[in-house]
């Protein structure tokens, strides 16, 4: 094992990247960052049927749009390539000769159906299904006859009886397996392609990873892949199995699971700040010391301790990224929220697809009005729906407010202010409503309440003058107007 911390995440391009494999990703990352280690990406796409289009560069774009960068991989290279499995089948052709040759491997000729018939009879005797060995032990003979009918065999493991394996596992503390608990299993398909147990312990041994961490959905390879390890002669890394990310109600993550967006692609696209979400991810399982839960990454980085993986679920609390990511959104640039924003708004049709510079000013003004509120870019569509009703549906508190007798006489005399004015600012906004509280003698919610609702429909919201010059000169006397008229 290299003295040298090196981690690696090996996704299939069989989908895009999901919140469990981000996770992954990034506490491998961090823990090479932590340890001036190296993080490797390799492409385990063996899978060849489940593969899809577009899922290798999906997985990469995303984990760079994380803010997670890697040291070896399929795109920058490096001594310990290739770093795509498909790549690499010579090298597993080698070792897998060498156990042959060695008898701890042989090969399978069963057929699908041999062993679909076997499972099916020792579940019938209350058995759990493993291999049974039957072609363990075939004579030459017995070989030639199988290769005369056509068959072609795979390679399995010849699993050593009664052994115990036992190993130091970085979250859970020491597991042990017994190997009767595993019949002989495959380590090259029928077609020559090696099975993932097989080819994760090769690759992991010949680009020197020295510390494999993954979910605890793993934890029942680990053995498989000693076995490997210990039939060539070589060291394994040291392993730490993280605990199941589950949703508010306890029950593990599933992509079926609704209430819970898993696709860091599905964030990018509704608006979802990069640095928040690695931020999140990170507590997803790990804790630091003390109560702080906002971090940049090179804080992440700096305090990342293997020692403080939780043992139990990570709860995916929905709340809590909302929380986030509006700290985030807060603190970001403006401008570059903004630019987040404009085309949510663009989809649904609220502003065109093609902006003026006075229409670009407009829609960079009115997402800065509701910056402080948005939990994610795609927010802004539903907190700015007010600038783009036709009418104005009223709750009974709004009703209320309209309601009151001094109303007629605040509106109207705000409206001929509106009209008369050569300047229409928030500033100069502040100031009529100043003048009309002069004029009435109204202050304070008698002055600006009936104003607001009769302008937005609503007895709260941003800040009243930004929102009068962003309506606009004509929909604000027309609001006006229609108000004072229905009263």
């Amino acid at each position: 094992m290299s003295t040298e911390v090196r981690v690696r995440y090996a996704p299939s391009p069989t989908g895009h990247l999901h919140i469990g494999n981000a996770r992954t990703a990034l506490f491998n990352y961090l823990y090479a960052k932590h340890n001036n280690g190296k993080f490797i990406i390799r492409i385990e796409d063996t899978d060849v049927k489940r593969n899809i289009a577009g899922g290798e560069e999906s997985q990469l774009k995303y984990l760079k749009w994380l803010g997670i960068e890697w040291d070896e991989s399929i795109d920058v290279g490096g001594e310990y390539g290739p770093y795509r499995q498909t790549e690499r089948l010579d090298i597993y052709r080698k070792y897998t000769q060498e156990l042959l040759d060695k008898g701890l491997a042989y090969r399978c000729f069963c057929t699908e159906e041999e062993l679909e018939q076997e499972r099916e009879e020792q579940t019938a005797r209350g058995e759990t299904p493993r291999y049974s060995g039957k072609h363990r032990d075939l004579t030459p003979e017995q070989i030639s006859a199988f290769e005369a009918e056509g068959r072609v065999a795979s390679i399995r493991f010849r699993v050593p009886e009664e052994r115990t394996y036992t190993f130091d596992d970085m979250v859970k503390g020491t597991i042990s397996f017994n190997s009767k608990e595993s019949g002989d299993f495959v380590i090259v398909k029928k077609d020559g392609i090696p099975t993932y147990n097989y080819a994760v312990a090769v690759d992991d041994h010949l680009m020197k990873i020295s510390h494999v961490l993954r979910g605890e959905d793993h934890i029942s390879n680990t053995p498989r892949q000693l076995m490997i390890y210990e039939a060539l002669g070589w060291e394994p890394p040291q392993f730490g199995h993280m605990t199941l990310i589950v949703n508010e109600n306890h029950k593990k993550l599933s992509k079926r699971d609704e209430s819970v967006i898993q696709f860091i692609e599905q964030y990018d696209q509704l608006g979802y700040l990069p640095e928040a979400m690695f931020n999140f991810i990170s507590l997803l399982g790990w804790s630091p010391e003390g109560e702080e839960e906002i971090f940049s990454q090179e804080q992440l980085i700096s305090i990342f301790d293997t020692k403080r993986l939780s043992k139990s679920p990570a709860v995916f609390d929905t709340h809590k990224l909302a929380h986030l990511n509006n700290h985030y959104i807060k603190h970001a640039d403006p401008d570059r929220i903004a630019e987040m924003a404009i085309p949510h708004l663009q989809k649904a049709g609220r502003i065109a697809a093609e902006l003026s510079p006075e229409q670009k000013e407009w829609a960079y003004t009115l997402v800065h009005l509701y910056q402080e509120q948005m939990t994610a870019a795609s927010d802004i569509v539903e907190l700015s729906e007010v600038f783009f009703r036709s009418h104005l549906e009223l709750d009974a508190e709004a009703t209320a407010v309209l309601g009151e007798e001094q109303v007629p006489t605040v509106l109207k005399a705000f409206a001929d202010k509106v009209q008369a004015s050569e300047e229409f600012t928030p500033s100069k906004m502040a100031a009529l409503i100043k003048e009309v509280q002069k004029e009435t003698g109204f202050k304070g919610k008698q002055l600006f309440m009936p104003i607001r609702v009769a302008l937005t429909g609503q007895t709260h919201g941003r800040d009243l003058n930004q929102t009068i010059v962003l309506l606009g000169r004509d929909t604000v006397v027309e609001r006006l107007h229609a108000q004072v008229k229905g009263a």
